[in-house]
């Protein structure tokens, strides 16, 4: 019989864990990779992102210095410094993508099925309770995503449109459940994934209107059935992502 303790193929070697800070380096890779924060943007400060994420700001920093390491961010000092993202994907993102995914994938598609679910009833709702100023808020969030100018301009505006969307619920549970559920679909990060390609921008930028449209014209139904499926477009981002670290994966 072959002795599985000796040699190279042993199958009581031992496993290695990640540590802390590789597995916040991971998440902050994929939340870049996904389009939680952009190209030429600023991460939150170590501060922050030590609260959101529920570890130190030594974790934190020994995170950021390996994005730095593998070129994914830039460190800029002064007042105004910080980590800027200089890119959204470099050949350390593939294995960051698969390691942070992969694990979470199951509960990701639950996840992707109740958030549709739950953007319609909030939707719903909007049209059934909407103000005259929050009616503002969507026109001109619209607005100015229709003149964007870039994809962090875009993406400013389309947060600013849904946040006026769930604020016109009049409901704060309703508002802390929107933003907890994006939350776990954006690992840990409230922030809204990003897709600035031209047909998925053209895609939102007429969903946007549509819902607008019916919220301000009370049609309850409608408003509903465009957000389900408006919020796949995030659910799709991921899957996207996803398919290309596993195709970046070698083996």
């Amino acid at each position: 019989m072959r002795d599985e303790t000796a040699g190279g193929g042993s199958v009581l070697r031992p496993v290695r864990l990640p540590t802390a800070a590789e597995e916040v380096a991971d998440r902050l890779i994929t939340a870049i990779a996904i389009g939680e924060y952009l190209p030429g943007e600023r991460l939150p400060p170590e501060r922050e992102l030590a609260q959101i994420l529920d570890v130190s700001r030594t974790t934190v920093r020994e995170a950021v210095g390996r994005l730095l390491a593998v070129g994914i961010v830039d460190i800029r000092r002064g007042r105004n410094g910080g980590a800027f993202v200089q890119e959204s994907w470099t050949n350390a993102s593939a294995d960051a993508v698969r390691r942070t995914l992969l694990p979470r994938w199951a509960e990701l598609e639950q996840l992707f099925d109740l958030r549709c679910l739950v953007e319609g009833m909030v939707a719903r709702v909007a049209a059934e309770r909407r103000e005259a100023g929050d009616l503002a808020r969507m026109r001109e969030a619209l607005d100015r995503y229709g003149s964007a100018r870039s994809p962090y301009e875009e993406h400013a505006a389309d947060i600013a449109f849904h946040q006026a969307v769930v604020e016109a619920t009049r409901n704060p549970q309703i508002v802390r459940l929107s933003r907890d559920l994006l939350s776990r679909v954006s690992l840990g990060f409230p922030i809204e994934p990003y897709d600035g390609a031209p047909a998925v921008y053209q895609r939102a930028l007429t969903e946007h209107g549509a819902m607008c449209d019916a919220i301000e014209a009370g049609d309850v139904q409608r408003a509903g059935e465009i957000a389900q499926g408006h919020f796949s477009i995030t659910n799709e981002a991921l899957r996207e992502v996803l398919a290309r670290g596993l195709g970046e994966n070698g083996s």
